[in-house]
């Protein structure tokens, strides 16, 4: 080992299982503020810094978390300096005599062992199995030079999340990974539900056409115009659509329902020449034909118009639904739609949306922002359990990996049970629970993990953590994450803008990174009210505000 000792900022006073606690040299001992490290000056005992645990032949690496003035200080002395603080460091893993690191701690110091400051050759050592992948989204704040190298199939396979308040950087992290994977991974497929147009937009003022990503890596599809049709959807999901569940007839409605809707696929099935078909079967059927049921059900008389039939009246509500949603022009394209109205146009659909359709493209940007506030949601889920259904069928799964990139996912995979999006919420419990069975990687996105389905982030193996500074969010996200790591999580309320705490299986170690800023970047800049406030429009178009309003497009 190469003599060191002119990085050695203190020694360790305590061995906890999952904490270190250590002391800095006194300045009789020798103590600096500064360190010149790499041949740059490194503040001695920065919260967020990586120290190196020494004693004998052991190396461990360990995160400082927390730093106090030493006990003179806290006794009453002045402090002016950092001389003798005390520090609380999370080990994080070992370094072998070969260079190799592991994660955990196999061997404990004691008392007394050397703490140092880490140099950029050591922190590469860290990244060393990684390397060899050319997946680096990000870089260490504490070490500019030292790239994060992540393990693509350890992150996809067993899904991340991405984790931030608004204004933590959420679309310019999306953006940047996604432009990196690709750029490591030239076959890749991925989509993106992109649910405010973010990463494919129309520039109102000289009316170019802009994108997050590279023309010839991306095909943006507007959720209208590809046509989501209702008879792909299942039986929960169109539950959902249909039916409000704290309706007192809602048992009766969907039982009706469910009868209704076997026997027209049943009939679509002959046409097909298939025997046998279920309830989820993706068959065409005429949505018009269940409308006609209910009706005749609800309005069923016997007896020359004197007896009222079982379900007379039991469907008031639920017909009042549909024909608003049938008589509604903005759900043409799920309800009504021109193109997918035959069973035989679902391999087109496929197509289209795995990246294989025509011209064929690594990322597919499904744009929802089109799409009505009250059926986003489910459409979202039908395009992420449509991805998982297309290759749990596949044969080739596992030479065709999907990873479906879910942005704001707390609006359409709650956490609470028995709302109004049940059924989707079952639908992406179920890729996050199998997806990596079937080389289906789910990627959520949201700033608010306390309202996301627990089973989904449960499943994640990896967490790119931005800002975040509410309570209820810290406490579930450290909740998430490794119990030996649950201190880190105290870090994010200082993060920059792109700043992340990346964690688990996908990296060798927790670690503070920076994001590469996105280029192109996508469209989620916020509004700058100082400008616009002094130099903004005097006036607007409104007659063109209200036609788009009334067209319901952008």
């Amino acid at each position: 080992m190469a003599d060191t000792s002119n990085t050695l900022i203190g020694h360790l006073l305590e061995v906890r299982a999952g904490r270190f606690q250590g002391q800095l040299l006194s300045e009789p001992d020798g103590f600096q503020a500064t360190l010149e490290i790499d041949g740059k000056p490194e503040v001695v005992g920065q919260v967020g810094a990586y120290v190196s645990v020494r004693q004998h032949n052991s190396r461990i690496i360990g995160l400082i978390h927390h730093i106090q003035a030493g006990r003179a200080a806290l006794n009453g002395a002045a402090c002016r300096s950092a001389a003798g603080s005390l520090l609380s460091i999370t080990p994080l893993g070992e370094i072998d005599p070969k260079g190799g690191f592991r994660r955990g701690v196999g061997r404990f110091p004691t008392p007394g062992a050397e703490l140092h400051m880490v140099s950029s050759s050591e922190i590469n050592t860290i990244f060393t199995h990684n390397k060899r992948f050319g997946f680096t989204p990000a870089y260490l704040r504490s070490h500019p030079t030292v790239g994060v190298h992540l393990d693509p199939t350890a992150m996809f396979s067993r899904h991340f999340a991405i984790l931030g308040q608004s204004g933590s950087g959420k679309s310019w992290s999306v953006a940047s990974l996604i432009q990196h994977m690709v750029k490591a991974m030239p076959k890749a497929h991925i989509i993106l539900l992109d649910l405010h147009g973010e990463y494919y937009w129309t520039d109102k003022q000289d009316m170019q056409v802009s994108a997050a990503f590279k023309p010839d890596q991306t095909r943006h599809l507007d959720a209208r115009r590809l046509e989501i049709p209702y008879w792909l959807m299942t039986f929960a999901e169109l539950c959902d659509l249909f039916i409000d569940r704290n309706d007192p007839g809602a048992s009766v409605q969907t039982a009706f329902f469910r009868e209704t809707i076997l026997a027209l696929k049943q009939q679509s099935a002959k046409t097909l020449g298939m025997e046998t078909v279920s309830l989820d079967s993706p068959i065409h059927f005429p949505i018009q034909e269940v409308y006609k049921s209910f009706k005749e059900a609800n309005e069923m008389r016997t007896d020359f118009g004197k007896t009222k039939g079982p379900l007379f009246g039991q469907f008031d509500e639920f017909l009042i639904k549909l024909h608003s949603r049938l008589s509604d022009v903005r759900y043409d394209f799920l309800l009504n739609p021109k193109r997918r109205n035959r069973s035989e146009t679902m391999a087109g659909l496929l197509r289209d949306f795995v990246g294989l359709g025509n011209p064929k493209r690594q990322i597919t940007v499904i744009d929802l922002s089109p799409v009505p506030f009250d059926v986003r949601p489910t459409v979202s889920a039908q395009i992420g359990r449509l991805a998982f259904e297309f290759n749990y069928w596949n044969p080739k799964n596992r030479e065709f990996p999907i990873l479906l990139v879910c942005e704001e996912a707390h609006s359409y995979i709650p956490r609470e049970h028995g709302t109004q999006y049940e059924g989707t919420r079952k639908s992406m419990e179920r890729i996050a629970k199998e997806g990596r069975k079937y080389g289906v990687g789910l990627a959520v996105v949201t700033q608010r993990p306390k309202d996301l389905s627990e089973t989904v982030l449960s499943q994640c193996g990896t967490y790119v953590c931005l800002r975040i500074t509410n309570p209820d969010d810290q406490a579930y996200v450290r909740k998430l994450v490794p119990e030996g790591e649950a201190d880190l999580v105290d870090i994010l309320t200082s993060l920059g803008r792109g700043e992340a705490m990346i964690l688990g299986e996908a990296i060798p170690l927790p670690t503070r990174s920076q994001i590469f800023k996105p280029d192109p970047a996508p469209n989620s800049n916020d509004a700058d009210f100082y400008t616009y406030w002094r130099e903004g429009p005097d006036d607007l178009d409104m007659d063109g505000i209200v036609e788009r309003w009334r067209r319901q497009g952008k």
